[in-house]
């Protein structure tokens, strides 16, 4: 199976990038996990098991107890891309987060950021 690489990049590799993020702009890691949690679905427990067993994007998002029925109201441009515009659905799940901690980071309001 071909796909891009950040497909079997560890999530737990990149989860504190996201947290770092929010966290240089005055938000915290509670945040971010609203955002994750929301965006896939996962408890908490779930979400902490995840990144402890250092799952990989694909297996993250296969795992996930359910994408939030409003992800695709997501839309914005996140490295040049606009994410309702993804094609593979991975990847768009992907840049859905990447677009959601990026909002955070941005400082929205959680209202606006959790359709």
């Amino acid at each position: 199976m071909s796909g891009h690489r950040i497909f079997t990049t560890s999530f737990a590799s990149v989860y504190p990038l996201y947290v770092q993020k929010a966290e240089r702009k005055g938000r915290t890691k509670a945040e971010v996990d609203d955002v994750i949690r929301w965006l896939t679905g996962y408890d908490q427990t779930g979400l902490e098991r995840q990144i402890e067993a250092k799952k990989d994007f694909q297996t993250f998002f296969a795992e996930a107890p359910q994408l939030h029925p409003h992800a695709s109201l997501i839309k914005g441009v996140v490295c040049g891309v606009r994410v309702e515009d993804v094609e593979d659905p991975l990847m768009q799940k992907i840049r859905y987060l990447d677009k959601l901690v990026d909002e955070l980071a941005k400082g929205k309001a959680m209202e606006k950021i959790l359709r």
